[in-house]
């Protein structure tokens, strides 16, 4: 890591890092060490970036194929590779607290992972931050990786061998009844995930829950719950959450494999956000890992 400048963020995961500029083309030796970092320290913030979209669609190919938006391509048929976080408009508009798109938006407050609920999920979110509230707006993580390493070894051996069951409209079925429509709802059916991964260049494990967790394969929602939320609640205890509190300039990439996160909310009516977000594809479906 010498080209880098690491400053650990968090007990358990986490790390501001300096020394690069990643508007500029990044050498195939910088980008190793950008990958050993995300195997690492699962979170990278790297601040005073302001990185527009094309410079961000250029990082994002950088570490994989991009991910194309759940909802674009569900509710519309849509490739697109970007999602706007937060209250502002492509007209550079707000919406308030009591928009619809606002309200979709509190999903997101629920501890998760991105795209858990896609036959192949996320490998990492990018999030390139425009426009931050003066208050509120932080986003919360924990890793599941300390959190499976905080279970005692029989715990480890129950949970190794199982598949949970995620499912998108379980979990903003929570939000709203009409929060997902019914084309948005055929293009993402229940799938099957391990509920334990192994990091394939590490062989670091993680257990894997989160909002879209619905139940464990083969058994009935109401045995399953108690152990989905057990796991969630022992990973999410406030002592092993990092709150990140954005500042224009932050770019974020975090890893979906092993990371929970959630936002803390903010008076949209009051401020205005604006954070651009893509995301890379994993390898391949978790029960292929």
């Amino acid at each position: 890591m010498a080209a880098l400048t690491i400053e650990p963020l968090h007990a358990d995961f986490g790390a501001r890092i300096t020394g690069i500029d990643l508007k500029e083309p990044i050498s195939d030796e910088l980008l190793e060490e950008i990958r050993a970092a995300i195997d690492e320290y699962s979170f990278l913030c790297f601040p005073d970036q302001s990185l527009d979209d094309d410079k961000l669609l250029t990082l994002t190919k950088a570490l994989g194929e991009p991910e194309p938006s759940h909802v674009k391509l569900g509710q519309e048929g849509i490739i697109e590779y970007f999602g706007t976080i937060g209250n502002v408009q492509p007209d550079g508009s707000k919406i308030g607290n009591d928009h619809k798109r606002t309200i979709f938006q509190t999903g997101n407050n629920m501890w998760h992972s991105d795209s858990s609920f896609r036959k192949v999920p996320s490998f990492v979110s990018i999030m390139s931050a425009h426009e931050v509230p003066d208050e509120g707006g932080l986003t919360e993580f924990v890793s599941e990786r300390a959190a499976y390493n905080r279970l005692a070894e029989d715990e480890q051996a129950k949970v190794d061998p199982l598949i949970a069951i995620h499912d998108y409209v379980f979990s903003r079925s929570k939000v709203s009844s009409d929060a997902v429509t019914p084309s948005h709802a055929a293009s993402l059916p229940p799938v099957g995930q391990k509920l334990v991964r192994t990091n394939p260049r590490t062989g670091a494990k993680n257990y894997y829950v989160g909002s879209h967790a619905k139940q464990i394969d083969g058994w009935s929602l109401e045995e399953s719950r108690p152990l989905l939320e057990d796991l969630l609640e022992r990973a999410t205890k406030p002592e092993h959450v990092y709150a990140h509190a954005w500042q224009v300039g932050d770019l974020v990439i975090w890893d979906n494999r092993c990371l929970l996160h959630r936002g803390s909310g903010y008076d949209a009516d009051k401020y205005r956000r604006r954070m651009r977000q893509t995301r890379v594809q994993g390898a391949g479906p978790t029960l292929a890992e």
